[in-house]
Formats: C-alpha cells, sequence, structure tokens
C-alpha cells in the first residue's frame, strides 16, 4: 500500500535557495526551437543547463547546500559522485576556500575524474557504480568530520536544484508553457523542478530503460533496488530514488518514461548535428524520450526540455 509523505522541500525553501546562491551560479539561457529542426512532434524551448558552471546543473545543489550549512570545518566537504556532482563539489570548494576529497566510480570516464581533480579536489576511484563510491564516502566522512554533500539525498540539495525552474519563470511568462521533461538519476533534480511547481506544470521524468529508480518506485508506490547499466550510468545511474526527492515526486510526479541507449545517442547526435551542442548521455535523455515517441505529447502542448549536462568526450558525440 502506497504510504502519504509530505514533501520535504517548498518552493519557500527554493526562493530562499535562489538568494542564497545569486551571484555564484550562472543564469542559463532558453532557446525556443521549432518542430522541424529536430524533427520533433512539436515546438520546444530548451534550457541549457548544460551551459552552467562546470557543465551541469550540479552547483546549484552544491552551493546551497554548503551555504546553508554555515560554518565548515578544516575537514572540508566529502562527495561520492559519477562525475557531475564531483565537479560541482569541488567547484564549490575552490570558491569558498575548503578542502574537497572526492570518490568516484571506476564506472565513471576518466574526463570527468580529471575535471574534478583540475578543481583543486583529491579524488578517489572505487570500484563499481555509484554506489559503491557513496558507501565509502560515507564511511570516510564518518572519520574526518567533513561535510558530507550528498548529491541528492538532502532537502538543500533538492531546493537548490529547484531554483532552475524559479529562474525558467522569469525567463518565460508564467503560463509560457505546459510540461517539462527532466532527466532524472536519483531524483533531486527532477524533485527540486516539482517542487518549485507543486502540480502548477506536468513534470515528466526521463529516465534510461537501464536504470529507471524513479519509474520503479511510482510502480512500486516506494523506492526500491533497481539494477543499473548503460550509456548514461555515470549520471543517471542510482541504484534507489532517493526518500527526500521521493517525498516531492510522490505527490507531484505522476509522469515517466524510459528510453534506450539507442534513443540517447541519437538525441546527442541530433544536438551535435542540428544545434552544435556537445551533450553527455545523460544531459540527452530528456529530449531522447520526445524524440523517439516514448513522451507522446498533445498537438498544442507546450513543451520546456532541460538540457542538463555537457560532461564527455566530445569525440563520442561529433565522430
Amino acid at each position: 500500500m502506497t504510504v502519504a509523505v509530505t514533501p520535504a522541500v517548498s518552493p519557500n525553501d527554493i526562493r530562499a535557495a535562489a538568494q542564497r546562491i545569486a551571484g555564484r551560479v550562472r543564469v542559463t539561457p532558453i532557446m525556443r526551437v521549432a518542430a522541424s529542426e529536430l524533427d520533433l512532434p512539436v515546438d520546444v524551448t530548451l534550457k541549457l543547463e548544460l551551459l552552467q558552471h562546470v557543465g551541469s546543473f550540479k552547483p546549484r545543489g552544491a552551493f546551497n547546500r554548503v551555504l546553508a550549512a554555515g560554518p565548515i570545518s578544516a575537514a572540508g566537504l566529502i562527495a561520492a559522485s559519477g562525475g557531475n556532482h564531483g565537479a560541482a563539489v569541488a567547484f564549490v570548494a575552490r570558491a569558498l576556500g575548503l578542502r574537497a576529497e572526492i570518490f568516484v566510480p571506476s564506472s565513471s570516464p576518466p574526463m570527468k575524474r580529471d575535471r574534478i581533480a583540475a578543481l583543486g579536489a583529491t579524488v578517489h576511484v572505487i570500484d563499481g557504480l555509484y554506489d559503491d563510491a557513496q558507501a565509502v564516502a560515507t564511511e570516510q566522512q564518518a572519520k574526518t568530520g567533513a561535510l558530507l554533500v550528498h548529491p541528492f539525498e538532502h532537502p538543500d540539495i533538492v531546493a537548490g536544484q529547484g531554483t532552475m525552474s524559479y529562474e525558467l519563470e522569469t525567463q518565460m511568462s508564467p503560463d509560457g508553457f505546459d510540461t517539462m521533461l527532466v532527466a532524472t538519476g536519483g531524483g533531486g533534480f527532477t524533485a527540486g523542478q516539482a517542487a518549485w511547481f507543486e502540480g502548477r506544470k506536468r513534470i515528466v521524468s526521463v529516465e534510461p530503460i537501464t536504470s529507471q529508480c524513479l519509474n520503479a518506485a511510482r510502480l512500486a508506490g516506494e523506492p526500491v533496488e533497481v539494477t543499473v547499466a548503460g550509456l548514461a550510468s555515470d549520471s543517471l545511474g542510482a541504484r534507489r530514488l532517493g526518500a527526500v526527492a521521493w517525498s516531492v515526486v510522490h505527490p507531484y510526479v505522476a509522469h515517466s518514461v524510459t528510453v534506450d541507449d539507442n534513443a540517447i545517442r541519437a538525441a546527442q547526435r541530433l544536438l551535435w548535428d542540428r544545434l552544435r551542442l556537445i551533450v553527455e548521455p545523460g544531459g540527452a535523455t530528456a529530449l531522447a524520450a520526445l524524440h523517439s515517441g516514448a513522451y507522446v505529447p498533445e498537438a498544442s502542448e507546450r513543451i520546456v526540455v532541460v538540457v542538463c549536462g555537457a560532461n564527455c568526450d566530445p569525440a563520442t558525440v561529433t565522430g
């Protein structure tokens, strides 16, 4: 039986986060694209979060988590990440003059590990997937007392991610769209958008068919363990939807779809061929749902597609 849960993040939390991180993150642009330009069934507005600092939306949540925490000990920050969150935490640490220690799974692309190290953080590579790295990071945090900056399992992270939609409503009229398609990993980013809109807009979660913790939670009525594999597993590869995310997803996200690796790769190529955007697999997953037909809009439906990450080897997209 599904148990009702109270959302852990509210619009007021997101407004506070927006004030807290103002000037530390970029206002990312929107791009209106005709259906014919991307072989889509309807015109779309792309929210280009891949142009955020370090190439993904992640600094929004990381900055809010750290700034809301108050004084940080000399041990600094610690996090586990498939790559994008780690780069964000390293970026935040450098900006605030803090130490950072990042645990990265061996499944993460070397270019993502190198980016984290280039930002000044200490990088540890852990055999396995994201959850394996998170387990080691949690153990290390208990030893050092560093602030654990989880990629999705904290209200301040989710509130920070929700500032993207707060920002979006200043870029578009309040009634300027009906539906937002957003890629889901551990659920923090999707939950942030849903927490801001509180049902005023349709939020559609898009996941790889090989890593679908949100879709599985919706079907089961609660977060459950799933297998993790596939092209986008470095950024969309959580084994279980976060409890904080579930508290928001449960009441506000009624639509979830999945796409296969071929659809994700096709969306990456399309964004390069038509718009000259280099987008990582996870960043192209939301568009893949619309392009592949996994999500079928109404003829007049006004859609925002979030393009949320750029961290990949360009040769995998342009070659």
